[in-house]
């Protein structure tokens, strides 16, 4: 019996630069699939008018920013860490409609613990986006018990600080560019590496490990720093990695190693 052909793609803005394409397309390739995946830019507003008009060949969308809480918002099924974060990466359709899960928060931890961190008690979380969010999550999950969210404007780091206190965390909000004057044990980075330059070794210098989200440039300057001193680190395309395994077993019902999915990743970036 033929496998009937499916389409899924990432949505986003910016899009183009996105390694979920290669990576999906790499584990295709591996499981025998003839499925399809893209990368399509959407505007503000524009995902859910998108995903009803897609037909019945489309099995699902990877979310990327700025479109994670309106994937939320928009499925008619959620887990419980998209209820609770009100945040979603991954949407699957169902014959019942469209089904809302969070890859990032288990991809997260996974990534952590294959980085030989286990459990964390003290987090500095850079930034406060939807990501952010996610990690919090997941962090909490490692033990951690409080986070200090350094960010451009303390206005905007309400949602994640609520999603913290929710959690028991003891929340603190500093500037940016505030220079650590406590260790911590996870140090973790969701904004442009622009952000941070020069103070890359005062960051990394204040923690045990080090999670860098980000993968452009890669490596970061941050990324480099962290592996100089010596810490254990976790990546934005080992975040990106375990997430979309995740979504392939979601999408497809079927497994891939971690991996295949990293290599084809670093294969791009090299390119």
């Amino acid at each position: 019996m033929l496998t009937p052909q499916r389409r899924c793609a990432v949505v986003g803005r910016p899009v183009v630069h996105s390694l979920s394409p290669v990576m999906h397309r790499a584990a295709y390739g591996v499981l025998g699939l003839p499925w399809t995946y893209d990368a399509i830019e959407l505007a503000d507003g524009e995902l859910a008018v998108f995903a009803d008009g897609l037909d019945d060949a489309w099995r699902g969308l990877s979310v990327t920013m700025p479109f994670k809480r309106e994937a939320a918002a928009f499925a008619d099924h959620r887990t419980d860490d998209v209820v609770f974060l009100g945040v979603a990466n991954t949407l699957v359709r169902e014959e019942d409609g469209w089904y809302a899960s969070n890859t990032d928060v288990p991809g997260a931890v996974l990534a952590l613990r294959e980085a030989g961190v286990e459990r964390v008690e003290t987090v500095r979380m850079l930034g406060a986006g939807a990501t952010a969010a996610s990690l919090v999550l997941a962090a909490s999950r490692l033990g951690a018990r409080s986070v200090e969210l350094l960010v451009r404007d303390p206005a905007r780091a309400s949602e994640v600080a609520a999603v913290a206190r929710e959690l028991a965390l003891e929340v603190e909000i500093v500037e940016v560019t505030a220079s650590p004057d406590t260790a911590v044990d996870l140090l973790v980075n969701t904004i442009p590496a622009a952000a941070v330059r020069g103070r890359e070794h005062a960051l990394v210098g204040a923690a045990t490990g080090v999670f860098e989200a980000i993968y452009d440039p890669w490596p970061t300057p941050l990324l480099s720093a962290a592996q100089e001193e010596g810490l254990a680190t976790a990546t934005g395309l080992d975040l990106l990695a375990h997430q979309a395994v995740l979504q392939l077993l979601a999408m497809t019902g079927e497994a891939v190693a971690p991996d295949v999915l990293r290599e084809a990743a670093l294969d791009a970036l090299g390119a």
